[in-house]
């Protein structure tokens, strides 16, 4: 009998990670249908994490009213894995660039308040262990939102709370931790991010990040200046040295605010589920290990759920095949760091709409079509 691990990331806007298992394991079926399949949903840390971790330990998912971005309520989740210890959460369910319309997307006035209440929330189911995806924001207030909904107080020169937003960090003249929710000391912080780039500087989070999130260039040197500023106080106040420190920039400087206000670690988001799901021991006994994700090109190798998938493959000399709905430019450097091979899965020309409609279908024939070639 033959042994499929099939550890896969979403496609982006058309399979989960568990959707994506679901389709290979049709096609196998088709051909061998008493195959052992071990399926283990992936993610990197962005998009999907919860979703595939969740999967992943047959875990569930916590659904919190939040503060969103602009300050209105919204509905977000986040995950608690099948041990009960651990939660997972993606910044991006509440502070999201997505769930702020195009045109009232402004990192001077975006917050990260509604983060630090998904954490408060986990903190009150009583987690061990608090796993953070950075990706996807819509914020470039250095965490100073998340740490005001845990408790810290940022003051101006009255003594009094200063807005939210990063726009209003040069208000800040004293950081007050003296009632920052005391559990967070017990509690072990992993913050998934394959992003490097420090808090300030012209690699910083506001040169590099805040023009995505709708600031003009005057915005940007008005938000460098103030988390130039955050930085400088944060040193003082509680003698943490954040401003160059590698990943500090990570969702417009929640990275710094996580290490600042909390005792965290940071990892690539792909190790993290690696560990989680345990993956090294299933691929030791596999025969055959598939990944997939929506595209392959140059970047996969840039810390990208197939590229960790393949390290392991290598590692236990078991051949990697993996999917995508697009190869683009520098696939050839891959087949050295691992991959035995890589197919997309498209029929032919079609639009991007049917393609991303179709990807299941798309996804077991190209399956079916592999696996009919290894058994012959």
């Amino acid at each position: 009998m033959t042994k499929y691990v099939l550890a896969p990331d979403s496609f982006k806007e058309s399979m989960t990670a568990k959707e994506v298992c679901d389709a290979m394991e049709i096609g196998i079926r088709k051909v061998e249908e008493d195959a052992e399949i071990i399926k283990v949903p992936m993610a990197d840390g962005g998009e999907g994490t919860v979703d595939s971790l969740v999967d992943a330990t047959s875990g569930k998912k916590i659904v919190v009213e939040v503060t969103g971005p602009l300050g209105n309520k919204v509905k977000a989740y986040y995950g608690l894995l099948g041990d009960g210890k651990t939660a997972v959460i993606e910044m991006a369910k509440a502070s999201g660039l997505e769930i702020v319309p195009k045109d009232k997307r402004n990192p001077l006035i975006t917050t990260t308040y509604g983060t630090g209440e998904l954490i408060k929330d986990a903190l009150d189911n009583q987690v061990k262990e608090i796993i953070i995806g950075l990706g996807g924001s819509s914020t470039n207030d250095g965490g100073s939102g998340m740490a005001q909904a845990l408790g810290a107080h940022l003051l101006n020169q009255n003594n009094q709370e200063i807005p939210w937003g990063g726009g209003n960090l040069d208000k800040l003249v004293k950081i007050d931790v003296s009632n920052l929710d005391p559990r967070l000391k017990n509690v072990k912080i992993i913050i998934a991010s394959d992003v490097t780039n420090p808090l300030i500087g012209p690699e910083g989070a506001s040169n590099v990040f805040g023009p995505q999130k709708g600031a003009s260039p005057e915005m940007v040197k008005q938000l460098e200046s103030n988390l130039n500023k955050y930085a400088q106080i944060i040193k003082r106040d509680l003698n943490k040295d954040i401003a160059q420190k590698s990943g500090a920039g990570a969702a417009g400087g929640l990275g710094a605010g996580l290490m600042a206000f909390t005792t965290c670690e940071m990892h690539q988001g792909v190790e993290i589920a690696i560990q989680v799901t345990q993956l090294d021991e299933k691929i030791k006994t596999a025969d055959y290990v598939f990944t997939g994700e929506g595209g392959t090109d140059f970047q996969t190798k840039f810390g990208k759920t197939p590229y960790g998938v393949a390290k392991l493959g290598k590692k236990y000399h078991k051949p990697v095949i993996s999917l995508a709905g697009y190869l683009g430019k520098g696939i050839d450097s891959l087949y050295s760091e691992g991959f035995t091979a890589i197919f997309g899965i498209l029929p032919g020309a079609c639009s991007l709409e049917e393609a991303l409609e179709d990807g299941p279908v798309n996804v077991s024939r190209t399956m079916e079509n592999i696996v009919r070639l290894l058994k012959f």
